[in-house]
């Protein structure tokens, strides 16, 4: 501790690192930044940027990166975006941001910043392109867990035969996150054809009675093959839980 405070009084050390060292979080205008979420459970602490004005989003994504290196942000919009990058770009030199904007998301990595590999491969299964942006975001999130990540788009059962085209492919994968809308019909029908762990994300695309995505995630419940579900549009959700699958079975092959 008093190595820290001797750093912080000559200067060396920014204030927000020390309190982050210390306390495990810091502080700012716009709310606290769990600095220590990814040693604590694995998971990196994501913006949720959903009520945010652009300069608070601005605020977190500069304490994320001073603490940790790294920045993940959900359910950003163009305005957030430009607010952010103005922000890192004044004041981490040589940082990358990265805005998907269907995806709704950035992430951020200082100059120097070296991500995290694991062993494993996770493959995102989507039903139909509208089911794309939750899809994304959970993409976004097992890149940054260091999965490397197989994306197989618009294989849904209104046309099974584009499943069964890319039903090997999709059997590679160490695990699967499966997002579908309407009834939600892709994720049980997948998983009765194959072997490992299978998350189903529920998509808000429909119309009609539960076409908010209620009938996805009644469907997926009431699956008669065993898969994991996340609720609706929970995209970072079932992301951050493929990625801990992932990193076991990263860690079962490096042992």
């Amino acid at each position: 501790m008093r190595d820290i405070l001797d750093a912080v009084a000559a200067g060396e050390l920014p204030a927000a690192v020390a309190e982050a060292e210390l306390r495990g979080y810091a502080s700012t205008g716009a709310g606290r930044f769990d600095a220590a979420r990814t040693d604590r459970s694995g998971i990196p602490e994501a913006i949720l940027v959903d009520g945010k004005t652009p300069e608070e989003a601005a605020t977190m994504t500069a304490a994320a990166v001073e603490t940790t290196d790294s920045a993940l942000l959900t359910r950003v919009t163009p305005d957030h975006a430009e607010a952010c990058r103005a922000r890192i770009e004044g004041r981490f030199p040589g940082a990358e941001l990265a805005h998907d904007e269907r995806a709704r998301t950035i992430v951020v990595h200082a100059d120097g910043y070296e991500p995290p590999e694991l062993s494993a491969t996770a493959t995102v299964v989507t039903a139909g392109t509208s089911d794309a942006p939750p899809a994304g975001e959970a993409a976004v999130v097992l890149e940054e867990l260091g999965a490397t990540v197989d994306r197989i788009d618009d294989v849904g059962v209104a046309g099974i035969a584009r499943l069964f085209d890319r039903l090997e492919e999709i059997r590679e994968a160490d695990v699967l996150v499966v997002a579908a809308g309407r009834e939600g019909a892709l994720p049980t029908v997948l998983a009765g054809l194959v072997d490992v762990p299978l998350i189903g994300l529920p998509v808000s695309t429909g119309y009609g009675y539960g076409g908010s995505g209620e009938a996805a995630l009644a469907g997926m419940l009431q699956s008669c093959a065993p898969i994991l579900v996340v609720n609706i549009d929970a995209g970072f959700a079932a992301g951050a839980q493929a990625g801990l699958i992932a990193r076991s079975i990263s860690t079962a092959r490096r042992a």
